[in-house]
């Protein structure tokens, strides 16, 4: 029932969570087919896909001044400009048209992105209540669904234009549901500002950071790993970016009822566990079900680190910056986008993927120190 209570508190914020996971979870499905259609190797397709890094952290800069001005209708217009970019995703012909439309479509993803964490951190002051792995989890939901959808659109050898259409119909029917208006706290006289709490932005920024470069580096290349190096198919390659969906879906509905009987930081030990061992079996597997295990249990892992760690910087500063905080924060965790997918495809060029997914366990150790660091702010 808490689960239930938290989607329907939220069910703005939730909507456009859902969105942004139909996206992600089509894009990462089709990444073997995208690939191929502009004739890019592991690196330069690597150092592609951070264009659309680049764009979303550009949105973040200014999401918090385009959320003053729009107000009430900034998701939905954010939203409604985000759903006009997908049909264009799929059309690249080359790597030169495949950067420039992923630029504009991550500009309008890393928008739609900081308001809606922003709404639900928003919405967890209001109702005293945690809400961010409930939003997180409907996210993978539909991260999931895409994902199996896109595979029997390859299977079948169906118009991946088409698909994209689709989701872009659908992306844009969601609007009608995302008004929300704004939480507008006044700046206490001789408040500091959002860099007085520069720790806080950079300790859990750097956890978020961490938990999306692992989770990245599975959405954008666990079907090229499974098609590749484990010689799957195309419906194969595409249950590795599901696996991780549904995994992460479960891990996040799991954390929201956990947050009521564990501290954050037992939570955060125990996933950061998890990734570590599933990044080991994913390098290591011999056979596409074993890969699916591993995705499987890494995205059990990294599921709630990400929420829990921008949840944190909601509690942990006061109300008149939550939005730039969250923004800044949000700004490092999402350029893991930015530097996950260049990191991969060099890794994967100079070796092999068995090897850049060696070296992504390594990367989620990094997290225990910081997670304990976090201790001086818990209340």
């Amino acid at each position: 029932m808490h689960l239930l209570s938290a989607l329907r508190i939220s069910y703005v914020p939730v909507t456009g969570f859902v969105a942004i996971g139909l996206f992600w979870g089509s894009f990462s499905a089709a990444v073997p087919q995208i690939k191929e259609n502009i004739g890019a190797s592991d690196e330069v397709f690597g150092w592609a896909l951070m264009a659309n890094a680049l764009g979303v952290v550009s949105a973040m800069f200014l999401a918090p001044r385009i959320d003053a001005l729009l107000g009430r209708r900034s998701l939905q217009i954010s939203m409604a400009a985000f759903a006009c970019i997908l049909p264009f995703l799929i059309a690249s012909w080359s790597v030169t048209s495949f950067v420039c439309i992923v630029v504009f479509s991550g500009f309008a993803a890393g928008q739609v992105d900081i308001l809606i964490n922003t709404r639900v951190s928003e919405l967890e002051s209001r109702h005293d209540q945690s809400l961010m792995n409930a939003n997180h989890g409907m996210f993978s939901v539909a991260y999931a669904a895409a994902a199996i959808m896109m595979g029997v659109t390859r299977s079948n050898d169906w118009s991946l234009q088409w698909h994209f259409v689709i989701i872009a119909l659908i992306v844009l029917a969601m609007v009608c549901w995302m008004a929300m208006d704004p939480d507008i706290e006044p700046t206490p006289e001789g408040a500091g500002g959002v860099w007085a709490h520069r720790m806080v932005i950079l300790v859990c920024g750097s956890i978020v950071l961490i938990a999306f470069m692992t989770e990245s580096t599975v959405e954008a290349w666990s079907a090229l790993h499974i098609e590749r190096t484990l010689h799957g198919n195309a419906a194969e390659g595409a249950l590795g970016p599901a696996m991780l969906g549904i995994t992460m879906a479960l891990g996040r509905f799991s954390g929201q009822a956990l947050s009521r009987r564990l501290s954050e930081i037992k939570i955060l030990l125990i996933s950061t566990a998890l990734a570590a061992v599933g990044c080991v079996m994913a390098a290591l597997a011999q056979t596409p079900t074993v890969a699916y295990v591993g995705f499987g249990i890494i995205g059990l892992g990294v599921a709630v680190i990400g929420p829990i760690g921008l949840g944190m910087v909601g509690r942990f500063v006061p109300k008149h910056l939550r939005s730039r905080a969250i923004s800044a924060a949000a700004v490092i965790g999402f350029s893991a986008f930015f530097v996950a997918p260049g990191i991969m495809g060099m890794i994967s060029q100079a070796f092999d993927l068995r090897v850049a997914y060696l070296t992504v366990t390594g990367l989620v150790l990094i997290l225990l120190p910081l997670i304990w660091a976090t201790r001086r702010w818990q209340q």
